[in-house]
């Protein structure tokens, strides 16, 4: 059996929705960050996420470099903040919009993102054209009524707030 083509394979992959996420690294002062939908819980003992980058982004040297990383799940509103973070912007431009502050790792974090993972990375995996960075998940802090934002068929979509089912 034939490998499918990379277009055929794209095109799959864009009916897989995922979270959008922006990820960061650095400091306040000195921010990196680039936006993701490739981003995985790995398990919860210990709290341990994956993220995908590509190899050719120019924030790829940052989290190499550091061991901090960051990722911010945006809410519906903040659609506008994942195609400035995709953008060909500086990361000072990047930066200038929303609310950023730290928790354990000094990585910057989005304080208006439905929720926020502050992870230590543990390991970097070279896997083909990307890196796949593994953070243990150090804090986290979560806006319960904030709306998601889904990347779907290469379109966002809004999610409504839903508060939990009882058990």
């Amino acid at each position: 059996m034939l490998a499918p083509e990379t277009s055929a394979y794209r095109d799959a992959m864009a009916r897989l929705g995922a979270a959008v996420n922006i990820v960061t690294t650095g400091t306040l002062e000195n921010p990196v960050g680039f936006t993701a939908s490739a981003v995985c819980s790995v398990t919860d003992t210990p709290p341990t996420l994956l993220v995908c980058l590509n190899r050719g982004s120019r924030a790829r040297q940052a989290f190499h470099e550091g061991s901090a990383l960051c990722v911010n799940v945006l809410a519906s509103s903040q659609q506008h903040l994942s195609n400035h973070f995709a953008s060909p912007n500086s990361m000072q431009e990047r930066f200038a919009t929303g609310h950023w502050t730290t928790l354990a790792t000094g990585a910057p974090v989005l304080e208006e993102a439905v929720a926020s993972f502050d992870c230590k990375i543990s390991q970097i995996v070279e896997v083909g054209t990307h890196s796949v960075m593994f953070g243990i998940v150090q804090a986290l802090r979560t806006h319960a009524t904030a709306h998601g934002l889904v990347y779907f068929n290469r379109m966002y979509h809004a999610l409504p707030h839903t508060p939990p089912l009882k058990p």
